[in-house]
């Protein structure tokens, strides 16, 4: 298989035990007492468990893939992903709901290390761009299929029908898990990503472009995954006053949430290869960062402020079009970085790094939500970006003095 074959194998499998993670971030907001839940607090700690949980469990996960392969974490990852995924159906309860989002952190950190590594592996400078915006593209299709349905299938059926569906799916890919994902870094006589550079022209694996890097990693989880995929759904509903229908079938606010989220993980197999091929012909690869982060606190502000729905909607898929670019360009960062130093342990704080920022956001975003209202969510995420942005802003001119890092 080529190079780019195990990148697409990879990813599919991903996007294969993504789906109920999905399908919950839409739903739970908004059937959180069909759940048994009985505070809407435990929504946050719900959506943020499991990213709590992968803190500690990535490092063993990385500690794992340095002495087993490929395919067996990904064969432990699809078997907690499906029995998770079926336990949100059958599960009622805040604790018992608990246990099966801490089984999905494990899940997850087995899946996105092993994918993360493959692209860093079997990339090289001029491609590692383009396969990391592949890999995130489609193992975003995922995310499309768990959203889109989920949303759509609760609003007109039941949790416990799409829940089952979802995790039969998972158990059915096991037979194809032996094709898709290599089973070790040397597969096919490939040898590691490390080797992109000699021993001597490596870098520590914690220098100021490395811990940017790390940081913006964080920023990147704690705004798409954490504030924008938890709140999408309540601040549709917050504004959305209107009974659309479709040939009589009614849309709410999950199926709308579902579609928005949807659309994006529809065009990200093509834009962000694109975006991901375009940072890869740059010189200065971590300026064109700038991009999306300003951007996507404008996007931000306008959210928070906005009172019109159509005007909200156009904002929203603005912003999807933007955390398409953070996302991949975020990667590629790393990708490049770990390439540059040791590929395990880089890529292992990348993912810790968006890991803590996907938790914070859920579980902070309720809080503010709760105290002082949704818009000032999005105000305090905009402030954020705006500060990392100038924070890269102020290590390019102190690098371009000294003639180095021209990732």
């Amino acid at each position: 298989m080529s190079d780019k074959g195990k990148v697409v194998g990879i990813a599919l499998i991903t996007a294969i035990t993504v789906m109920g993670d999905a399908m919950l971030f839409i739903v739970l907001p908004l059937y959180w007492q069909d759940f048994g839940l009985t505070a809407i607090w435990q929504i946050g700690v719900l959506l943020s468990i499991n990213r709590f949980v992968r803190l500690p469990i990535t490092p063993l996960v990385g500690l794992f893939y340095s002495k087993f392969n490929i395919r067996t974490g990904v064969l432990i990852s699809v078997a907690c992903a499906a029995l998770s995924t079926l336990s949100y159906g059958l599960l009622q309860g805040f604790w018992l709901l608990l246990f099966a989002r801490i089984l999905w952190g494990i899940a997850w950190s087995f899946v996105k290390l092993g994918g993360m590594l493959t692209v860093v592996t079997f990339s090289t400078e001029k491609t590692r761009g383009h396969y990391m915006g592949l890999y995130n593209g489609l193992w975003g299709l995922g995310g499309l299929v768990g959203m889109l349905a989920g949303g759509f299938l609760v609003d007109q059926l039941s949790i416990p029908f799409v829940t089952t569906l979802f995790a039969l799916i998972a158990v059915a890919v096991f037979p194809f898990i032996v094709r898709l994902v290599p089973k070790n870094y040397k597969d096919g006589g490939k040898t590691t990503a490390s080797n992109d550079l000699s021993d001597k022209g490596k870098q520590a694996i914690l220098n100021p472009y490395i811990i940017l890097v790390i940081l913006t990693g964080g920023t990147m989880g704690f705004i798409t995954m954490g504030i924008f995929a938890s709140t999408l759904s309540p601040l549709i509903e917050q504004t959305y006053h209107a009974d659309w229908s479709f040939f009589g079938i009614v849309i709410g606010a999950a199926t709308l949430a579902g579609i928005i989220q949807a659309i994006r993980w529809a065009w990200d197999p093509v834009f962000a290869p694109m975006i991901g091929s375009f940072v890869d012909r740059r010189k200065y690869k971590y300026n064109w960062i700038l991009v999306p982060l300003t951007l996507g606190s404008v996007a931000f502000l306008i959210i928070g402020r906005v009172e019109s729905f159509v005007l909200l909607l156009i904002t929203i898929m603005f912003f999807q079009m933007v955390s398409t670019g953070l996302l991949t360009i975020t990667d590629t960062l790393a990708g490049d970085a770990a390439a540059r130093s040791n590929p395990v342990k880089m890529m292992t704080l990348h993912t810790i790094a968006v890991d803590l920022g996907a938790a914070i956001g859920p579980l902070l975003s309720f809080i503010i939500i709760d105290l002082y209202g949704i818009s000032a969510v999005f105000y305090l995420s905009s402030l954020v970006m705006l500060l990392v942005a100038g924070t890269w802003v102020v290590f390019h001119f102190s690098q371009r003095k000294r003639g180095r890092y021209s990732t």
